[in-house]
């Protein structure tokens, strides 16, 4: 490779960094809050459906914070910045690391994605303090992507150990977040608008930093103040979908009393222990993909943004990506370059292998094999926004048509190490995984690809 082409292609690879970074900005959980709440006097002044609402806080006798997730800790420090001494008593489950310093929250730190006994322990704590809530008092709920694993409190006779084994065979078999989430939702004492039940008849201004694809709230963390669209008979029916049949026979047990009717269902929609909630949407992946348009925008890319809803296999979302590079490089279609494509959702990964990685690190080593021989005028990122992807320390990785010349010269078979689900060790050894450390937020997984001719 000339001198010439190395430093174009570290350049494009220093843009597609700089380019993810600025689409974390407007998605900061701090600024995200703030910008959909605000206090003056005595009121309390929260945009919700494109409207104004207000709420007298002098009603209340108490007003307290609870919540769960990666981005929950940053959402704390904006409410006690708005609120300060008002608050009577607050408490959120966070990941390990991910934590403010607070002043009138109690942080309980557990582990993301399989749930642990810190989580399961500071549920039920919160779930104690959303009891002992009566008519006058006002909560705050701070839910984030991971609150789902976050506050994991089983249901029923079922423990946590019983939970993980579920857990596991969900995230392995490349099951969406929809559907693990339906039946963590009855499978747990926390999820799916059990915790409105258990606050019931306070008042409660539910604030979510989305990290699921279309946005649905009965999916955030599995929605534990929204009413909840799923069953016990579909939680069981996901199941059978997958072929997940050894399970244990307490979650067996549990599904088969709430399809009879032995235990209560979920609380749906029209339920009353909504009258009193306030659900909000303060941050998304769109938001962040708008704003990584515009920072490649001002880098001189022209940039389109696919979509924030993709899901699917991640290793087949990767080969359309690339079928997109190719099209580019010989049409100039959909865009010309220099151009930057931009997509965000949140793929899935069916494991068959032993080795370590993530959803982004995969799709990037995927990528990586596809644009190999490709002009060096092709740069690929793919990273979570929360900067964890899977059980790792990285982000998600950066890769060019250069990354497996790269690993060939350190005697890695690319081919083995993607059916072996080991894409952090190949990425690690050619040096192209992206390392952010904690983000503090997580509206699922940015995506970008920057194309340039060879004049360019």
């Amino acid at each position: 490779m000339s001198s010439h082409s190395d430093d174009i292609l570290h350049q494009m690879r220093s843009d597609a960094v700089n380019i993810f970074h600025a689409a974390l900005e407007p998605v900061n959980p701090y600024n995200a809050v703030q910008r959909f709440v605000r206090v003056e006097g005595n009121s309390l002044l929260f945009e919700k459906d494109g409207n104004l609402e207000t709420l007298d806080l002098t009603r209340f006798e108490h007003i307290f914070l609870v919540g769960g997730g990666k981005a929950t800790a940053p959402m704390a420090k904006a409410m006690e910045d708005l609120l300060g001494d008002r608050i009577k008593a607050g408490l959120i489950s966070v990941k390990y690391g991910f934590t403010e310093k607070l002043s009138f929250t109690e942080i309980i730190e557990a582990d993301h994605p399989l749930p642990d006994s810190n989580g399961v322990k500071g549920t039920q704590r919160i779930i104690d303090l959303l009891n002992k809530a009566g008519e006058r008092d006002l909560i705050f709920s701070l839910i984030s992507g991971g609150g789902s694993a976050l506050l994991p409190q089983p249901a029923g006779s079922i423990r946590l150990e019983e939970k993980q084994i579920v857990t596991k065979a969900l995230l392995k078999c490349g099951a969406s977040i929809d559907e693990i989430n339906a039946i963590r939702k009855h499978i747990s004492a926390s999820k799916g608008g059990q915790m409105a039940r258990a606050a019931y008849p306070a008042t409660i201004i539910n604030l979510m930093l989305s990290d699921v694809v279309g946005d649905r709230m009965d999916v955030i963390a599995s929605g534990p103040f929204v009413p909840d669209e799923a069953t016990f008979q579909d939680a069981l029916q996901i199941l059978h979908k997958y072929g997940i049949e050894d399970i244990p026979t307490s979650v067996k047990d549990h599904l088969r009393k709430g399809i009879d009717g032995r235990i209560p269902e979920t609380p749906k929609q029209g339920d009353k222990v909504f009258n009193k909630v306030h659900n909000l949407i303060i941050g998304s992946n769109i938001l962040a993909l708008e704003a990584a348009a515009k920072s490649a925008e001002g880098l001189g890319y022209k940039a389109l943004i696919l979509s924030s809803m993709i899901e699917g296999e991640t290793k087949d979302v990767a080969l359309v990506h690339v079928a997109i590079a190719k099209e580019i490089l010989k049409s100039g279609r959909p865009v010309k370059p220099p151009g930057c494509i931009i997509s965000g959702g949140e793929t899935t990964v069916t494991i068959k292998g032993k080795g370590k990685g993530g959803r982004n690190q995969e799709f990037c080593l995927a990528a990586a094999k596809g644009i190999m021989g490709l002009p060096l005028r092709v740069v690929i990122l793919s990273g979570g926004t929360d900067g964890n992807d899977g059980p790792t320390d990285a982000a998600g990785a950066v890769v060019d048509p250069l990354t497996v010349q790269r690993g060939e010269k350190r005697g890695l078979e690319i081919s083995e190490y993607l059916a072996n689900n080991d894409s952090y060790h190949y990425l690690e050894k050619t040096r192209d995984l992206l390392m952010t450390g904690p983000t503090n937020t997580n509206v699922m997984d940015v995506r970008i690809m920057l194309l340039k001719n060879n004049e360019q």
